[in-house]
């Protein structure tokens, strides 16, 4: 029997760098329209879908030419509002889906997070995801009081104690806790149950517990996006599920070697921690259709807005490139920026190799194939995409599956996933025709 694929659908991007505008996309709808979320959960529901899935931010860019103009002109990534009162209205219009929400752990206080997520696993019935991000945009940082960048390494650092504290408060008061016996009015049996954690690490000090009921889950499911060969470690120390980009077959098989060789190290079962890779898709009934989207990804941001767009997302200024560009010169300043060492720069490399020269106008081309999602979208027929899913699921392990990411448009692709994709992959056996489990959690582990 063919071992099942997990889906998870990425809807962070729907109003943000132009799909708002894309046909097929909503009209007469404003974001953050609180209809619009309702019903993505519902078609992703119908499509047995494990999971939708916020990406977040909390700064506008700003380091495109040292300020903000053009980021805000174009929307390019913002507006952004916390989704968690978001996720507690879709939830009360599903049953079975689960919701991932995201915060950094550069930032955040591990307290606040451990009790905003018990709060939501309780309002969702344990269907929460935590994405574990380290954060690397310096407009974000701004708005916490940094005047910089923390050190790579150092990011990595932080958040693994950040989550350290939260599990250790996620553990402090025990599941049978409490009794709540009317007849003597008792709320905790053995008040033991309930411990301080007495948390004196590098980063934080806690004493706790946490003053919650425990939840459904008991912890929410952890997602850590970690690339680099200290992120690779770091999720394997995080996470139950990876969120990964997504690389060529080999790769990926390299990926989750390396994965796996860390799982062993912290003693965690490698077979229950699955990668979920990053892609891109575009589903239409004749493959002529398909194509013919994927090209429109081309022309939903101007050329104005693909400099802020990589500024952003990498944590580097690329307004002053020269006008030819050595690319590992380039990788080489962003790392002294302490900027993401695995971002769009990165990826050229090891497409075109590290001592590739390009003109300043055929790197910013580049740039609006990845800002736009181009490079990484596949376009076809539900027959095809599921060829294509189905080979670099192998590739990479047959653990995990893939998140679908920053639809083109919504609603139109996102039913298109569940109305074309989803039945092609269930007659191939390869994913659910029910939820077999109460709580997300369940869902990903099932097969």
């Amino acid at each position: 029997m063919p071992k099942k694929m997990h889906l998870a659908i990425d809807i962070s991007y729907t109003h943000l760098d132009g799909r708002w505008r894309m046909p097929g996309s909503w009209t007469g709808r404003i974001y953050p329209d609180l209809d619009v979320y309702e019903e993505m959960a519902r078609i992703a529901e119908r499509g047995m879908i494990d999971m939708l899935f916020f990406g977040d931010g909390t700064g506008i860019p700003d380091n495109w030419a040292g300020n903000r103009d053009e980021a805000v002109r174009w929307g390019i990534g913002w507006p952004r509002h916390d989704m968690s009162p978001v996720v507690t209205a879709m939830s009360r219009v599903t049953k079975h889906i689960g919701f991932g929400l995201t915060y950094a752990s550069t930032f955040m206080h591990p307290f606040y997070i451990a009790r905003l997520m018990n709060s939501l696993d309780h309002v969702t019935n344990g269907r929460i995801a935590y994405n574990v991000i380290t954060s690397n945009r310096p407009a974000d940082a701004a708005n916490y009081g940094f005047d910089a960048l923390m050190e790579h390494g150092a990011r990595y650092d932080r958040m693994e104690e950040f989550v350290d504290v939260c599990r250790a408060l996620w553990d402090s008061v025990e599941p049978d806790a409490f009794v709540w016996d009317r007849e003597k009015g008792m709320v905790v049996g053995d008040p033991r149950k309930v411990r301080a954690i007495d948390h004196k690490g590098k980063f934080f000090q806690v004493r706790g517990p946490l003053n919650c009921v425990p939840s459904p889950q008991g912890h929410p499911v952890l997602v850590q996006a970690g690339s680099s060969p200290r992120g690779i470690k770091a999720s394997a120390y995080i996470a139950d599920q990876i969120f990964a980009r997504w690389p060529p077959l080999a790769a990926k098989a390299q990926h989750r070697a390396e994965l796996d060789k860390w799982l062993v190290e912290f003693k965690r079962d490698k077979e229950k921690v699955g990668i979920l890779w990053g892609v891109g898709l575009v589903v239409a009934e004749t493959e002529g259709e398909a194509k013919a989207r994927r090209e429109g990804l081309l022309t939903m941001i101007p050329p104005e807005a693909v400099g802020p767009y990589l500024s952003h997302n990498s944590g580097f200024d690329f307004s002053n490139l020269p006008d030819k560009v050595v690319l590992a010169e380039v990788q080489e300043q962003i790392v002294k920026a302490q900027a993401s060492p695995t971002g769009f720069v990165f990826r050229l490399m090891r497409d075109y190799g590290k001592d590739t020269v390009m003109t300043k106008k055929e790197f910013f081309e580049h740039g609006l194939r990845t800002a736009t999602n181009y490079d990484r979208t596949y376009a076809g027929t539900s027959g095809q995409i599921a060829d294509i899913l189905e080979e670099h699921f192998e590739a990479g392990g047959e653990r995990g599956g893939f998140m679908i990411v920053h639809p083109q448009a919504v609603p139109r692709d996102i039913l298109s996933y569940v109305d074309l994709l989803v039945p092609e992959l269930q007659r191939r056996g390869r994913f659910r025709t029910r939820y077999e489990g109460k709580t997300l959690k369940e869902n990903l582990v099932a097969q």
